[in-house]
Parts: C-alpha cells; sequence; structure tokens
C-alpha cells in the first residue's frame, strides 16, 4: 500500500487545529493501528487484500528483530484519555549510489474527521527528523496516481514526485515461484 496523507485539497473553512501528540507506537496500540489500516485500505479501495491482526501486526513491529516502525499520532479525547488518529510506519532501506540507510515511509494516514489539522504533516515531519537524526541519505514513499490531494500535499511538504520511476512488486504463488 502506498502511503496517504488523505487532505482535503482545499478546506472551504479553516479548521481549528488540533494539538496532536507523536510517539513511538506500542504493542498496546496494535489494535488500533489495525483499525487505521483497515481504514486506509477502505479509502485505497484495498481492503480484499487485509490478512492483517493485532498480532501479526504486533509481532513485526515490536519483536525481536522488528522489519518495520511506526509511529502514532494521539488527540486529547475525554478528561484523562487520547485518541489514536493518525499513524506512519516505516522500515529502512538501503541506498548503494549512496551508501546510505534511507527510510521509506509504508504508509501514512489520518482519520477523516482529523485531516486538515496538521496532524499528517507532524507524523510526515517526525518521520523525516527521525531520517535525519539516523543519517539517512533518502526518506523516500509511493503515492497513488489517482490522490492528487495527497502529491499537492507532499509537493507543499518539499518531496519531488518522481515521473520516471514505476514500481515492481512480486506476491502470492509469483513470489513462490520467485523462491524456487
Amino acid at each position: 500500500m502506498s502511503p496517504q496523507a488523505h487532505v482535503p485539497a482545499a478546506l472551504p473553512i479553516m479548521r481549528a487545529m488540533t494539538a496532536a501528540r507523536i510517539r513511538s507506537a506500542e504493542p498496546r496500540d496494535a489494535a488500533d493501528l489495525v483499525a487505521l489500516i483497515a481504514a486506509l485500505a477502505d479509502y485505497e479501495k484495498l481492503t480484499h487484500l487485509l490478512e492483517l491482526t493485532p498480532e501479526k501486526l504486533a509481532a513485526q513491529l515490536f519483536g525481536e528483530r522488528p522489519p518495520a516502525e511506526a509511529v502514532v499520532a494521539e488527540v486529547e479525547h475525554a478528561p484523562g484519555g487520547a485518541k489514536t488518529v493518525g499513524f506512519a510506519l516505516y522500515f529502512t532501506n538501503f541506498s548503494t549510489f549512496l551508501a546510505k540507510p534511507g527510510l521509506y515511509l509504508e504508509d501514512l494516514f489520518v482519520l477523516p474527521d482529523y485531516r486538515g489539522q496538521g496532524i499528517g504533516r507532524a507524523l510526515l515531519s517526525h518521520v523525516g527528523a527521525l531520517a535525519v537524526r539516523r543519517g539517512c541519505g533518502r526518506f523516500e514513499w509511493s503515492v497513488l496516481d489517482w490522490n492528487q490531494p495527497a502529491i499537492d500535499f507532499y509537493r507543499a511538504m518539499g518531496a519531488s514526485v518522481l515521473p520516471d520511476w514505476r514500481i515492481c512488486r512480486v506476491t502470492g504463488e509469483a513470489l513462490e515461484k520467485f523462491g524456487r
């Protein structure tokens, strides 16, 4: 899945900014993350691809050598409580040309009621700052070509959308054949 900021292209009325706390995901966040990922899949019309459960996700994010990491955005929900309203899931990759690691953003999502309030920007900036602190040479992600609001958002954040690269993917039975 490609990361999506899911922000409206223009807001007719400026919404009040919501103070969100960005923090590293913890095992207790697995069910909330699954719910957010399901909402992302619904937005992208890809729910038929979902196989994740909180247990499967937790094993990959919080195991001995986790292949991916996540941060969550929380807002004050009730006195003494918080609601998880967004997330960014990313992993380390490597650039042979730069001889440096990079961070690849797999997914970025904010619930519809919380879009346009700076939460997507805060999540993206947080992961970008991690890339800088870790000495990464790149911070990259993909965006669906039909998601113009996300493309506009990423460009406004300073990202370049590369027109001449295509994603190649092998899954399922084809992957099994590749492995033989």
